[in-house]
Order: C-alpha cells, then sequence, then structure tokens
C-alpha cells in the first residue's frame, strides 16, 4: 500500500524540481502548488463537470459491456453469424476513434450520447475480442464429455463455455476500465458543453495551465478509481477461478 504514495511523491517531487529550476515557464508547466491551488479554488466547477464525465463513463463501460458479451455469444453460438460478423468486428478497428468522434457529434449532438457512444466504442471490441476467446479456449475434455452425453449446443454455451469464459470476460473489463475515459474525453474534445475534457479546452483556450493541469489530475483519479473497482469486484465474483 506504501509503494503506490513513494511513487507518487517521487513524481511530484520531479514535476516540482522542473517546474522550480528546469527553466520551463508557467504556462508551459505549472508548479504543483499552482495546480494544488486549482483544484481547491475551482474545487465546485471542477466536481460539477467530473460528474459529467463520470456519467458518461459509467453508461459507457455498462452499454458496451453488455454490447460486447452479446456480441461474443452470438458469434460463439452461432457459426453463421461468426463469418458475416467477425470481419465487421475486425473491420471497425480499421477505423481511429478519432476519426468516428466529429461524426457522433454531428449525428447525436453536443449532449450526453454523443459521449457515451464514443465511449461505447471504445470499450465494444476488447470484450467482444477477450470474452469470444476466452469462449473459444473451453477445455477440449468438458467439451467432449458433453458431447459424449448428447448436452445441446445451447446448453454447452450457457452452462459449460460461459463459465469456463467468465475470467477472459473479467481481463477484457478491466482493459475496458482503463480506456473507457478516451470515448468520453474525444467526444467532450470534439464538442460538448460540460465536462472534463470542456473544462480542459476552455482553460487551455484561455492559457490557464493550472485549471487545466487540475481537470487533467481530476480524471486521472476517476481513470484509476474506477479500474481498482473493477478489478475489486471481478476479483470477489471471480475468486474460484485461477489467477483472479
Amino acid at each position: 500500500m506504501i509503494r503506490p504514495f513513494i511513487t507518487l511523491a517521487g513524481f511530484i517531487a520531479l514535476w516540482w524540481a522542473m517546474a522550480a529550476y528546469g527553466g520551463v515557464p508557467p504556462y508551459m508547466l505549472p508548479s504543483p502548488q499552482a495546480v494544488g491551488a486549482a483544484l481547491w479554488t475551482q474545487r465546485e466547477y471542477l466536481a460539477t463537470n467530473a460528474g459529467v464525465t463520470l456519467a458518461e463513463i459509467a453508461i459507457g463501460l455498462t452499454g458496451g459491456t453488455i454490447l460486447g458479451a452479446l456480441a461474443a455469444l452470438g458469434v460463439a453460438a452461432s457459426p453463421v453469424l461468426q463469418r458475416w460478423l467477425l470481419p465487421v468486428l475486425v473491420l471497425s478497428q480499421a477505423i481511429p476513434v478519432f476519426a468516428l468522434a466529429p461524426l457522433m457529434v454531428l449525428w447525436l449532438g453536443f449532449g450526453l450520447t454523443s459521449k457515451v457512444a464514443m465511449a461505447m466504442l471504445v470499450i465494444f471490441f476488447p470484450v467482444t475480442a477477450n470474452f469470444l476467446d476466452g469462449l473459444r479456449r473451453t477445455e477440449a475434455g468438458w467439451l467432449d464429455l458433453a458431447r459424449t452425453m448428447n448436452a445441446k449446443p445451447l446448453y454447452v454455451l450457457l452452462r459449460l463455455r460461459l463459465p469456463a469464459a467468465l475470467p477472459a470476460l473479467g481481463s477484457g473489463l478491466r482493459v475496458a476500465a482503463a480506456v473507457a475515459p478516451i470515448g468520453a474525453i474525444l467526444g467532450e474534445w470534439v464538442g460538448a458543453s460540460s465536462g472534463l475534457g470542456y473544462v480542459m479546452l476552455n482553460a487551455n483556450a484561455r492559457i490557464q495551465p493550472d485549471l487545466m493541469f487540475a481537470a487533467l489530475v481530476v480524471l486521472m483519479a476517476i481513470a484509476i478509481g474506477l479500474y481498482v473497482a473493477v478489478d475489486k469486484t471481478l476479483r470477489r465474483l471471480l475468486r474460484w477461478a485461477p489467477g483472479s
């Protein structure tokens, strides 16, 4: 528990030394003291916009997880669906998310919906890919035993392959929790009236680097907190799995 705080303290000390003695202008690298002051004086403003970003991330993470899990189950259950859907899933990753952000804002507006859609797009593929890999890697002996007992394909999927793939789904959820803020922030940078991305853009335009760094610190805290919460929840739910 102490090691992360030691690392954080070392990072802050290096940051302070660069800001104080590195010859970097304050408008490029504000000092930790200035960022801390901005966090305190603008706490209500930051908290309000952090709530918006957190809602976008939470809804996007939930929706992307559900859609990704359903897509993986569909591809694993149906060879026909696999032939049609799997190439589309792979092709979707060839399109940069940055290029889709303006389209999402154009189609869905400047409100919450476009940011949630962006978060879902970022989350969807890691969940689908990891879960599908887990469904495909079910122990061959278990499948042979199920065939020997004349188990129906749907029963094998739901009662055998699905539980065996849950650790792989957990790995996908950990990745999704780490990258979920990316989609929301990208959507806010393209067009928004609230959120931490909106705060950072406004602060940058007004040459307020201390506020911009303060918003970044809050975003990092949200991302770390979300990952830790997802990881601890998965460890409790999948405590029977090796390495959980």
